[in-house]
């Protein structure tokens, strides 16, 4: 398969690109002119690159030249909570970049996408309500996914992911923050931690994708949505107690310091129906000992 990525440099997409090349597909990825290629610095010199400009036109360009075939669409910015500062931004990476993207998929033919969604699109574990205006900017684009399907005859799936975590990951998420705390021997500020999350492992979110490209040539002119969790939530209580028992480290963790977000999610979203011919393989416990071997 000949596969174009964008957010290839993130956690996710790194990982994703690495993978679908250990498969020998040909892999191209979206960069700009700023990119950083440290989370694919071992794989750089065996991937394809498309260099965004800004402009449709570079997009086209790199799709005709690199023959490609499906497109995997990650790239996105995340804000919890926004700022006016950050409006611009939010609308340019997650609405205007991915129309471009489309558009450019349009005049080159090339009508195989799978989209990637949030779970913070579903606040009280509604059909459709916005935690955050990036969960809106992310909805904003999936609206106009179904106008190529509708109008330009394209075959899309967005997958809904739920939070993600592995072994390579350097983010500033929950589980990092735990362990620089604890080998730190430094106090966490957290709020009462009843909010309960479904974490999915790397290795299951690449098979996820792996077999929605498998189904998307099932399937023409059509819009699907389908969610990637794990077989059971947890509270941040409890997420915090696996990871001392297979870490074997202790948390200083000073609960209720912090104040809940004004629209903080408590409950995930339980609705939606899992992507076909595939489940979460490694509950949070395997992964986190993967992490964390005594």
């Amino acid at each position: 398969m000949r596969i174009l990525i964008t957010g290839a440099t993130g956690f996710v997409g790194s990982n994703l690109a690495r993978y679908f090349n250990s498969l020998d597909h040909q892999v191209t990825i979206t960069i700009r002119e700023n990119s950083s290629l440290k989370n694919i610095e071992d794989i750089k010199e065996d991937i394809s690159y498309i260099y965004y400009d800004g402009t449709i036109k570079s997009l086209k360009d790199g799709l005709n030249e690199n023959k490609v075939d499906y497109v995997v669409h990650l790239a996105s910015l995340f804000i919890a909570e926004h700022k006016e500062t950050d409006v611009d931004n939010l609308i340019q990476s997650n609405i205007l970049f991915g129309t471009h993207l489309l558009e450019a998929m349009r005049l080159c033919n090339v009508k195989k996408i799978i989209n990637t969604g949030t779970s913070w699109q579903y606040f009280h574990k509604e059909s459709y309500n916005p935690v955050s205006l990036y969960a809106a900017t992310k909805q904003s684009f999936s609206n106009i996914l179904k106008y190529y399907v509708e109008a330009e005859y394209f075959s899309a799936i967005d997958l809904i992911l739920f939070d993600s975590y592995g072994e390579n990951d350097t983010r500033g998420k929950l589980i990092n923050l735990l362990n620089q705390f604890a080998e730190e021997n430094r106090e966490l500020d957290m709020s009462e931690g009843e909010q309960r999350l479904f974490f999915v492992h790397i290795e299951d979110i690449c098979s996820a994708y792996k077999q929605a490209l498998i189904h998307l040539d099932t399937i023409r002119c059509n819009y699907s949505e389908y969610v990637i969790r794990g077989n059971k939530d947890y509270s941040l209580k409890e997420l915090i107690q696996i990871y001392e028992e297979c870490s074997n480290k202790k948390v200083l963790i000073n609960w209720g310091k912090r104040s809940y977000r004004r629209r903080e999610v408590m409950e995930p979203y339980y609705g939606g129906t899992i992507l076909p011919s595939w489940t979460c393989k490694i509950d949070l416990k395997q992964g986190l000992e993967r992490l964390y071997k005594k």
